[in-house]
């Protein structure tokens, strides 16, 4: 009887999993495993966040897997001698997965798959957590894209192929290897936000979550997803950086979304949502192309940038006590839930690269701890396009302005209200500067600045004057 091993990491989830696919194709016996290897991540192993959600998807694979008949192995690492130690125990031939495209991961994969094929056993690698390869695209001069416009036009053009159906019965092996138990894995720090409460990890978890988005939520989400203050985003970000549902799937339920008005046509709604995924898309191409910029500018001028170092900014920044009121309700709202909205996340990072000239690379490894949809791709690209070093980056000259920007997209204070209890009754008109509220306002409110509530940690007029002139020194050594 033929025997495969699927190596199982980001693609945590039975539907559009072309490695098991693939396997159960090609084999009449099929051993799903883990491989517990923290220390090959490198300097990007899990955060906390990360990691307390990985132990309750990874528990909920298990089950998925169990239920059509088969079994989940957990090994310990290193993964090289863990799947040649598991193949030959139980008679596998080949070993198959999907591709990474993190840096040090794509390295230990590459590793993996030399070591197993100098044993004897085959190796099958398959694209499974993208739309477009990051290879399969080349500007007309053959080098990576660095503006996502051209990029999207380019990946719509390539297209996609069509979700691969879930497996309705695994065949185990007749031996397994002992493996280890899902509770011998590290425990939720104590830190980790209250995942159970928020969320639902798992394949079943993602695919009610699509669901709603596709039933409840799609049809304004061009508008809605900039409203920190209303449930109008997917929240899908966690379910995909851990494979519980494919681009692939989410793509083809956006693609089926038409609305008719005399004849029918694509959703402005369903584009938006598409043109996110191309986004997520996007950072992976970088990543692939330009693997330094997790931790260095991909614009070479800013190797020189003046960062500042201010530890108690920072600390102010990170618990949430900045004196901005919807800065720090996100970082609030991250701390407690484990994840921020997406135009927030923005905001803090502005205010932390811009007004307080502190590097993202600090921010990063920050959102990296204590996001549950931390993603090395998506989480660089985002921070080096805020501090204005990285692809397609927003102008220099972009600098948000925390009041304007919260009066704009939580006009009457909901979010801040929810995240921030101790401005709770502060009137809309003040809620996000209240600084600037008279003393009457500011003491029915209950609110007393620098006591109940911090006062600004900067002057946002003057740390955008300050901010300009460093970024255009910058933007002027690069010409």
């Amino acid at each position: 009887m033929r025997t495969a091993v699927v190596w199982m990491r980001n693609d945590l989830r039975l539907a559009d999993n072309p490695a098991l696919f693939s396997a159960m194709q090609s084999h009449e016996a099929v051993a799903p495993v883990v491989v517990w290897s923290p220390e090959e991540a490198g300097a990007w192993a899990l955060g906390r966040a990360s990691r307390a959600w990985r132990a309750r998807s990874l528990a909920a694979i298990a089950e998925s897997i169990r239920a059509i008949g088969g079994t989940l192995t957990i090994l310990s690492g290193p993964a090289a001698e863990a799947l040649i130690g598991c193949a030959l125990l139980i008679g596998a031939d080949t070993v198959v997965w999907n591709r990474r495209y993190e840096p040090t991961l794509a390295a230990v994969d590459e590793n993996v798959k030399r070591r197993l094929e100098s044993a004897g056993i085959a190796v099958r690698v398959l694209p499974g957590s993208l739309l477009v390869e990051p290879d399969a695209l080349t500007t007309q001069s053959g080098s990576p894209y660095k503006v996502f416009t051209p990029f999207y036009n380019a990946a719509l053009r390539t297209g996609h192929d069509l979700p691969l159906p879930s497996p309705e019965h695994i065949l185990s092996p007749a031996t397994l290897p002992s493996g280890i138990p899902l509770s011998a894995l590290p425990s939720s720090p104590a830190d980790a936000p209250d995942i159970d409460r928020f969320w639902t990890p798992g394949e079943r978890g993602a695919e009610a979550t699509a669901e709603r988005f596709f039933s409840d939520i799609v049809d304004d989400y061009e508008r809605s997803r900039e409203r920190p203050d209303t449930d109008g985003t997917s929240r899908l970000s966690p379910h995909l950086a851990f494979g519980e549902i494919s681009p692939r799937t989410l793509k083809s339920r956006a693609d089926e979304i038409v609305r008719c008005n005399g004849e029918c046509h694509v959703s402005e709604d369903a584009v938006a949502f598409t043109r996110q995924l191309y986004w997520r898309e996007f950072a992976y191409h970088l990543l692939h192309h330009y693997p330094h910029t997790p931790e260095l500018p991909l614009r070479r001028g800013f190797d020189v940038f003046p960062w500042s170092r201010d530890p108690d900014c920072m600390d102010a920044w990170r618990s949430g006590i900045t004196g901005f009121p919807i800065v720090d309700a996100g970082m609030r709202q991250m701390l407690a839930t484990g994840w921020m909205h997406n135009r927030v996340r923005m905001l803090v990072a502005s205010l932390l690269t811009k007004d307080l000239l502190l590097p993202w690379t600090d921010g990063s490894r920050w959102f990296w701890e204590r996001l549950v949809d931390a993603d090395l791709a998506n989480n660089t690209f985002g921070w080096q396009w805020v501090a204005g070093s990285g692809a397609d980056a927003a102008p220099y000259f972009r600098i948000f302005n925390p009041v304007i920007q919260g009066e704009r997209f939580d006009p009457e204070g909901a979010y801040v209200k929810r995240w921030v209890p101790e401005l709770e009754a502060m009137p809309a008109s003040w809620i996000h500067r209240p600084w600037s509220a008279p003393s009457g306002v500011l003491a029915a409110a209950g609110v007393r600045l620098g006591r109940t509530y911090p006062r600004p940690v900067v002057d946002h007029a003057a740390a955008r004057l300050r901010a300009l002139a460093v970024y255009g020194s910058i933007r002027d050594a690069e010409r």
